[in-house]
C-alpha cells in the first residue's frame, strides 16, 4: 500500500450511523475486540451500511444514486491523498491503523454500482462471483488487516468466506430481491434447473427454483468448506469474528438445504441468543 498522508483530526462516526451499528447483530461480534480494532470494525461496518443503503435506495432515480457513489468515490480518494475526505473522514483512523487499501473500499463501491447501474437478473456466474468479491469478500480484505492476519492468509480467507456468506445471503433472500426486481441466481444454475426466465415473478414460482437454488448452494458449501480449513489451520490473528460468520452462516445453509426452496419458501435466519452462546463458546475454547 502507498503512504497516505492522512488529516490528524478526522471526523468521528456520526451518531446516527454508530447507533445502526449498535443495533446490528455484527455488534455482539465485534465488541470483544480490542478497543482500537473495535472502532475499525465499526466503521468499516458504517461505511457498508452508507454505501449499501445508497445502492438499496428504491426511492432515488438512478442517476442520484450513481452520483452519491462518485462522492464516495472521491472521499475515498482524498482520504488517500491528504484532501478533503467529505463524509469519509471518519475512516481514518481505521486506514493508519490498519493499513487498509484503497482498492478494497473502492471494489465495494463497485459493487453497489452494479445494483445502481441496473437490476441484477440472472447473470453469468463470472459476473456474480465478481459482484460477491465487491460487495463481500473486499469487506473481508479490509476486516482481515484489522483481525491481524498475515495478508496472504488473510486475502484467502476472505475470498472463500466473502462468497460462502454472500451466496447465502442470496438464497435466503430469493423473494425479497424478486420484489425489487433483482435475481442473483446465475443462468447456468437457472439453465441447470431446466428454467427459461422470463420475470423474477414467474421464476419464483417456477418449480425448477429448489433444483437452481442447490445449484449455487453446492459452491456455497465448497467455500465454507475452503473458509473451515483455513480457519482450523488457526492462523495468526484475532478470529473469533469470522468463526462467528462462518458458523452462523453455514448453520443457516444447512436449514434452507433441509427445507428447500420449493414455493411458499420460508426465510431462515438465525437468532442473537445463538449467536451470543457461540461466542461464548469460542471464548472459552478459543
Amino acid at each position: 500500500m502507498t503512504a497516505t498522508t492522512l488529516s490528524p483530526n478526522p471526523s468521528p462516526m456520526p451518531e446516527a450511523l454508530r447507533a445502526k451499528v449498535a443495533g446490528s447483530s455484527f455488534y455482539a461480534g465485534m465488541r470483544i475486540l480490542p478497543r482500537a480494532e473495535r472502532e475499525a470494525m465499526f466503521a468499516i461496518y458504517g461505511f457498508c451500511r452508507i454505501v449499501d443503503d445508497i445502492a438499496d435506495d428504491q426511492q432515488a432515480p438512478r442517476d442520484q444514486r450513481g452520483a452519491m457513489l462518485a462522492d464516495w468515490r472521491r472521499w475515498i480518494g482524498a482520504l488517500y491523498r491528504g484532501g478533503d475526505a467529505g463524509q469519509a473522514a471518519f475512516l481514518a483512523p481505521a486506514v493508519r491503523n490498519f493499513a487498509l487499501e484503497e482498492a478494497d473500499f473502492l471494489a465495494v463501491i463497485e459493487g453497489m454500482q452494479m445494483d445502481v447501474d441496473a437490476d441484477i437478473q440472472w447473470p453469468t456466474f463470472a459476473v456474480l462471483d465478481h459482484y460477491c468479491d465487491c460487495v463481500a469478500s473486499a469487506v473481508g480484505r479490509l476486516s482481515v488487516n484489522i483481525f491481524g492476519m498475515n495478508r496472504a492468509e488473510g486475502v484467502h480467507l476472505a475470498h472463500h468466506l466473502g462468497r460462502a456468506l454472500q451466496f447465502t445471503n442470496i438464497l435466503r433472500d430469493l423473494d425479497e430481491d424478486a420484489e425489487i426486481a433483482r435475481v442473483y441466481l446465475p443462468i447456468e444454475a437457472l439453465t441447470h434447473a431446466g428454467i427459461h426466465p422470463t420475470s423474477p415473478q414467474a421464476l419464483m414460482a417456477d418449480p425448477g427454483m429448489d433444483s437452481a437454488a442447490r445449484w449455487l448452494a453446492a459452491r456455497a458449501e465448497a467455500h465454507f468448506v475452503a473458509a473451515g480449513a483455513c480457519l482450523a489451520a488457526r492462523p495468526k490473528g484475532r478470529l473469533i469474528a469470522p468463526r462467528l460468520m462462518e458458523e452462523a452462516y453455514a448453520l443457516v445453509l444447512r436449514r434452507m438445504l433441509a427445507q428447500g426452496w420449493h414455493a411458499p419458501r420460508r426465510r431462515v435466519s438465525t437468532s442473537k441468543p445463538r449467536l451470543l452462546f457461540s461466542l461464548i463458546r469460542h471464548l472459552v475454547m478459543g
